[in-house]
């Protein structure tokens, strides 16, 4: 069979063949406009698509329904071979097909076409003609050896076992987890990115010596994001979860504010008041729950036990949502083993941050301390082969926390990237620095890193910490390269030895902030079958500034969300409302509405792309405020990145406002050219939002239900997942 592929605009193709069509697109994070699949996963269904034919043509002959028969693909990505994968089918039958029919069903599958011609290995020739016309002829890693037991430092129980528990936890969850890709550029140094197939949003990367290592901590992210609600930040959980007996865990409490606002006695402690309302301007209403919206039942506040003197506090789930994003949560074989990671990461990041804002310059170590090391060296040694210099240096600030840095220059570009890691075991900190360093990453992508500055303020900006600890990003002082070091190296060592060696090293962590002068607030969750904890240090591990309470606090979606969502239902005065509200909080015009209002739309739908401004642009349209309309299409279009479809819809709408504003102009003397120009639909369209007919183009109707949302809704119904084990364990 002949295709013929045409290339369309951006990154979209067209494939024809026989009477068909079909577009191929690449997501909006690889530069296209996500308008369709893209060409491997038209491949990847193809395979599906077949074996369910096979199906179908067995049942039909057979007089079977197919109703209740379900079928789904899933492809095994070998981790050391990406191009090596293995299509896993599985089939669901109802109870009452035979035996018989159901080994002849299995049967049929295994004749799929496109199955027999991948096996067989199809040959691919690839030549120049001078005319066509004339001459057209993931899921996770294979199960371990048997009796395998790899044990490494900082785990309790060997990585076997706990891949085999993790993936065993997620599965009784219902969630089927991929493994979307691998990387192992330089040896001993392994990343891989896994993601619910269900509701993609929901991923975590992983990163290890070894594919075992990397798989391990991968899945133990997921399991521990999943305890602690991280993938549902931010977002809005719908109505039947708002008014369940619990939104977040089955011990949370709802706390109304006191008297004009005030902030009810029941929550936090003296402590932690001074460090989020020192000048008494945090009000209740700053701390309302942006996941439930639900303002009538109050505040609601989550358990953590202060360490000190093992009194219950209760934080606003807002303030930590807030605050925190994921720094401090961490799941584990055993709590100690949790605890452990937990407190790590938390003074990889506050010492990064110390050591980047304070533009500190630390110790190199010593070439024979790295010889001891020698997996780790080699890892090294292939990136400085790759022509990267890589800097290793000491980060304990004089021995007084168990941090390292790596951190590597690429003098194609200028950039830098400094990755910090964090254990009590001297070496497992500085295995996780390289590691850190590169996952996730090719070669290709170390072009993207910024260039270091000697300008202060752009280093200690707080969006730079944010950018370092999302994906370490941010820029570097060039004074932390200076070879004059504020500190003297120390070969430090916070670890123990022996079976209760976590229990010892959480105990010396847990002991370096209580000297310090640190209450320390935590949170255990064994809802879900799996070890997991929260950890809390109020005035050191926070990510965001504290003043975002109240001046950037995520329920400013409650201001907004429930017209937004109700948009083609709102009268004209509700109308005028909405967008007074838009003007008056000086929100940024280039806000995407899925992140002030904490739904997720379709990335390729308008919905997907609206921005304030444009949301803003349409309600005046909608309210015949034409000059207001017209101000904001001219800014839409000098600065707005969007769709090729919809900036020509704004080409067409601006140069029709043009004309009806001006008193010397008739609409009727244009229309035909500006059809021509722009084609009916288009045009159509255009002037039926002028006219009013056509109200808030390209935008679905939807509301608080969600209707039309599944991205959305997908990741609502992962959640629900996780709140029925939740309220089962509770009884």
């Amino acid at each position: 069979m002949e295709i013929k592929v045409n290339f369309l605009d951006n990154l979209r193709l067209e494939a024809k063949f026989d009477d068909f069509t079909v577009v191929a697109d690449q997501p909006i994070r690889y530069k296209g406009d996500g308008s369709a699949p893209g060409p491997f996963d038209y491949f990847l269904a193809s395979s599906a698509l077949c074996a369910a034919y096979f199906v179908k043509l067995y049942c039909q002959t057979r007089d079977i329904p197919t109703e209740n028969i379900r079928l789904s693909q899933n492809n095994i990505v070998d981790p050391e071979n990406r191009y090596n994968q293995i299509f896993k089918i599985q089939v669901e039958l109802p109870a009452d097909i035979s035996a018989k029919d159901r080994q002849g069903i299995l049967r049929s599958i295994d004749r799929c076409t496109v199955k027999k011609v991948v096996q067989t290995g199809p040959e691919f020739i690839i030549e120049e003609v001078e005319n066509l016309d004339a001459d057209a002829q993931a899921l996770l890693m294979p199960e371990a050896a048997a009796g395998a037991r790899t044990c490494i430092l900082g785990k309790d129980l060997p990585l076997e076992d706990t891949i085999a528990n993790m993936s065993g936890i997620l599965a009784r969850l219902g969630m089927k987890i991929e493994i979307a890709s691998w990387r192992n550029i330089v040896p001993n140094v392994w990343s891989l990115h896994i993601r619910d197939a269900q509701s993609p949003m929901c991923f975590t990367n992983g990163k290890g010596a070894t594919k075992e290592a990397a798989l391990a901590s991968a899945l133990g992210e997921f399991i521990e994001r999943l305890n602690c609600n991280f993938f549902y930040n931010d977002q809005y959980w719908g109505e039947d979860i708002a008014n369940a007996p619990f939104v977040h865990y089955p011990d949370e409490r709802w706390f109304k504010p006191g008297r004009r606002d005030a902030l009810p006695k029941e929550i936090l402690d003296e402590y932690c008041l001074a460090i989020y309302n020192p000048d008494g301007e945090l009000h209740g209403s700053h701390l309302h729950d942006t996941n439930s919206g639900n303002i009538e039942r109050g505040i609601c506040s989550l358990p953590f036990v202060r360490q000190s003197d093992g009194e219950v506090v209760y934080f606003p789930s807002n303030l930590i949502e807030n605050l925190y994003l994921s720094n401090g949560m961490s799941a584990g074989n055993t709590l100690a083993e949790a605890q452990v990671q937990c407190l790590s990461e938390i003074f990889e990041r506050a010492v990064k941050r110390e050591i980047l804002e304070g533009e500190i310059a630390l110790p190199d170590v010593p070439q024979e301390v790295l010889a001891k090391y020698p997996a780790i060296l080699a890892g090294i040694q292939g990136l400085e082969e790759q022509g990267f210099p890589v800097l290793v240096k000491d980060a304990s600030l004089g021995g007084e926390y168990p941090v390292m840095c790596v951190t590597l220059m690429n003098p194609r570009t200028g950039g830098v990237f400094a990755s910090f890691g964090a254990h009590p075991s001297f070496e497992v900190a500085l295995e996780r620095s390289l590691t850190e360093l590169l996952q996730g990453r090719s070669f290709e992508g170390l072009n993207d890193l910024p260039a270091p500055t000697f300008e202060s303020q752009a280093v200690t900006e707080p969006n730079n910490f944010v950018e370092h600890f999302i994906d370490s990003s941010g820029v570097v002082s060039w004074r932390f390269f200076s070879a004059r070091a504020d500190y003297e190296f120390v070969e430090w060592d916070f670890s123990a030895e022996g079976e209760n060696a976590n229990a010892e090293e959480a105990a010396t962590l847990f002991g370096i902030l209580e000297a310090m002068g640190k209450e320390v607030y935590m949170a255990v969750y064994e809802h879900l079958g799996a070890t997991a904890c929260r950890i809390l240090v109020p005035g050191y591990s926070e990510i965001y500034p504290v003043d975002d309470l109240i001046w950037d606090n995520t329920n400013k979606a409650l201001f907004f969300r429930e017209d937004i969502l109700n948009l083609h239902r709102l009268d004209d005065d509700a109308l005028e409302a909405l967008v007074a509200r838009l003007e008056e909080s000086e929100l940024d015009d280039y806000t995407d509405i899925t992140t002030l209002i904490g739904v997720e739309f379709e990335e390729s739908t308008v919905w997907g792309q609206l921005t304030i401004l444009e949301l803003k642009l349409l309600i005046y349209l909608a309210l015949q405020r034409f000059e207001d309309t017209k101000e904001l299409v001219e800014t839409f279009l000098q600065y707005n990145d969007n769709t090729v479809d919809r900036g020509l819809f704004y080409q067409a709408l601006n140069v029709v406002l043009e004309v009806v504003l001006d008193d010397e102009m008739e609409l009727a003397d244009y229309e035909a050219n500006f059809r021509r120009m722009f084609g009916n639909p288009r045009m159509d369209a255009v002037l039926g939002s002028v006219d009013g007919s056509v109200r808030f183009h390209g935008l679905t109707p939807t509301s608080m239900k969600l209707e039309g949302l599944d991205r959305h809704l997908r990741l609502i119904d992962s959640y629900k997942k996780l709140h029925a084990a939740r309220a089962s364990v509770a009884g």
